[in-house]
């Protein structure tokens, strides 16, 4: 009797291909809440690149860059969300938070449940995910991977560790927005700034 091997490779749900080299628009900037952009001074979408959807940091307090996210669909056989990404910026320029500008400025991946109204009251305050504090990366120039599994602890809208795992897991099954967010360690997406010139470009965004 003979065998024949059986390979197996990674299923990926969402590709860098589906994600990272499609048209521009599909990456929004905001959030948009009731007609209002409350990522100042940026355009809606992130504008196409040849390495990959990018936009240039706003420059002084007046503007800020808060959510960057995507459409997506159940996230419900989903393990990870990865992100590869690179900022280029001019010699000595900083991220700022808006809110705490004495605070590291950091990236977080993050995920909303469809039909979120933005409260962050009730049951909306499952809505909302974060990645960890160990799951973000300091906002600097070169470029960067992070890699978050979706049975690690998130950060709910409303703070503290995942304790509410009914809650997470009705997000994952009913995902509608899938991303990342700038901010800082007590107000993720609470939105930064750079000092000088600075350009953030997505090179990878992929769900296995």
């Amino acid at each position: 009797m003979s065998f024949r091997a059986l390979i197996l490779t990674p299923v990926v749900l969402l590709s860098a291909s589906a994600f990272a080299s499609e048209g521009n628009s599909d990456w929004e900037i905001g959030p948009e809440i009731r007609g209002k952009n409350y990522s100042v001074g940026m355009p809606a979408v992130m504008s196409a690149g040849q390495a990959g959807p990018a936009f240039d940091f706003p420059t002084g307090r007046h503007g800020q860059v808060k959510y960057v996210t995507k459409l997506t669909g159940p996230l419900t056989n989903a393990r990870s969300v990865t992100i590869t990404y690179r900022i280029d910026s001019s010699t000595g320029t900083r991220f700022i938070p808006t809110e705490r500008p004495g605070a590291p400025a950091i990236l977080s991946l993050y995920l909303q449940r469809r039909g979120d109204n933005w409260s962050g009251r009730g049951k909306y305050s499952a809505y909302r995910w974060y990645s960890a504090p160990e799951k973000t990366v300091p906002l600097s120039p070169g470029r960067h991977t992070l890699t978050v599994d979706l049975v690690d602890d998130w950060i709910p809208v409303t703070g503290g560790r995942t304790q509410d795992m009914r809650g997470f897991r009705s997000a994952l099954q009913n995902a509608e927005t899938v991303g990342f967010v700038l901010g800082w360690s007590g107000g993720r997406g609470h939105g930064v700034y750079a000092t000088g010139p600075a350009r953030f470009t997505l090179l990878d965004f992929q769900i296995r």
